[in-house]
Order: structure tokens, then C-alpha cells, then sequence
């Protein structure tokens, strides 16, 4: 089947698109979208890769659903559309990285295309979802397809940056090469969790300052 996503993408992820469970999956999400209401919009599904090119990825964050509200979900993890109040995992995230530069973000837009195409892959391990039915869409192959793209940043690049917030991610990043990347591990930026150890994690200066190492340019959080 013709799947339109990024060329980088698409020649690294050519085996998953001719897997049986992929034809079932697109198969899934075509009904879904024509007979309910699904997030993000159809051309978002692939926005994350469009925005970041397999060879311009610097860091990873993996996210688990997108959100499920209206107007929210726009491809990128944590992220939102442009003018849509910041969700409070978002609000979270904007405070560490104020704690961090002991500066504000310039910009409270929770769009995040800033941020991804600087080199930040903004990953759910599932890409659509049901409106207001949150995991609506899991374990249907999108968590298959997901993986195939941490083992493919993980085998083929080298000094990435895997920011894993909360269990969802730690598990999904467990195969992660710790010798050949940089691995970030905290409890997740949800009201629920963030005051256990996502606040003070000080993982975007810890990327930044892996990716200086390196020879990278570091990423402007604050933009």
C-alpha cells in the first residue's frame, strides 16, 4: 500500500509498510475516520516525520496517545494547536525548562513545530485516537509501527538524545543502546506524577549539553 510520509521515513520503514499487520491497521484507521470523529486531522497523522527527517533527528521524546479533545492533537506529542489552551502536561513541561534557564519560554504557543524542526521528534506510540475516548486506538499495530521507528533511530544514528517520561516510555525505550545514545528517564509530566521527579529532572540542559559533546547543535528550548 502508498503510504505518504517523509522519503527519509519512508525508505528506513518500507518492511513494516508490506507487513500484513500494517494493511489491517491502515485498513482500521480508514473506517475510523470515516465513520467517527478521529484526531489528529488526516493531514497531521505523519506530522512529526514530515517536520524531522530520519537524518535531522537530534532528540526523541515519546509520547503514548495524542490528545483526544477537540482542536488538540496535531501530530506532535505533548504539542497542541496553535491557540488551544496548554494542557497541564505541557504547562509542566514549559516550567522545567523555565527552572532550567531561569528564563521564560518566548513563545506559549503549544504548537512545538518549533521545537521539531530543530531536530526534536515529537513520537506518540500511537498516532491517532477516537475523539474524547482516550486509548481508543491502542493496540490495533499503531505501538508495532512505533517500535520499528525507535529500533531504526537506535540501529542506524548514533548520539541521540531519548527523553522517557513516566512507564509507558521507560518500557518502550528499554532496548535503547545506552552506549551508543544518551537515555533521559523521569516520572511523567502529568499534575499526577511531575512533583515525583519530572520537575528538576534537568533533562533539557542534560540533552543540550550531550549534544554540544557531540559536535550538534544544542536545541533552543526556549524558542
Amino acid at each position: 500500500m502508498e503510504v505518504k510520509i517523509h522519503p527519509s521515513w519512508k525508505e528506513r520503514l518500507q518492511a513494516e509498510f508490506e507487513e500484513p499487520y500494517f494493511a489491517e491497521l491502515a485498513d482500521f484507521v480508514k473506517r475510523e475516520y470515516r465513520d467517527e470523529v478521529v484526531y489528529p486531522p488526516p493531514k497531521h497523522l505523519f506530522r512529526a516525520f514530515e517536520l524531522c527527517p530520519f537524518e535531522k533527528v537530534k532528540v526523541v521524546i515519546l509520547g503514548q496517545d495524542p490528545y483526544h479533545g477537540r482542536g488538540q492533537a496535531n501530530g506532535l506529542c505533548f504539542a497542541v494547536g496553535d491557540q488551544v489552551p496548554l494542557p497541564p502536561s505541557l504547562q509542566n513541561i514549559f516550567k522545567e525548562i523555565e527552572a532550567e534557564y531561569g528564563e521564560p519560554v518566548r513563545n506559549r504557543s503549544g504548537d512545538l513545530e518549533r521545537w521539531a524542526k530543530q531536530g526534536v521528534l515529537l513520537l506518540n506510540a500511537t498516532l491517532t485516537v477516537r475523539a474524547h475516548k482516550a486509548g481508543s486506538h491502542q493496540g490495533r499495530g499503531w505501538e508495532r509501527f512505533t517500535d520499528a521507528i525507535v529500533r531504526a533511530l537506535n540501529a542506524q544514528r548514533e548520539h541521540l538524545v531519548f527523553m522517557l517520561w513516566g512507564n509507558y516510555a521507560k518500557q518502550k525505550g528499554a532496548h535503547i543502546d545506552r552506549a551508543r545514545h544518551l537515555v533521559l528517564e523521569s516520572p511523567h509530566p502529568s499534575p499526577f506524577s511531575a512533583v515525583s521527579g519530572f520537575f528538576g529532572n534537568g533533562h533539557f540542559k542534560k540533552a543540550n549539553e550531550y549534544l554540544s559533546a557531540h559536535k550538534e547543535a544544542p536545541i533552543d528550548w526556549l524558542a
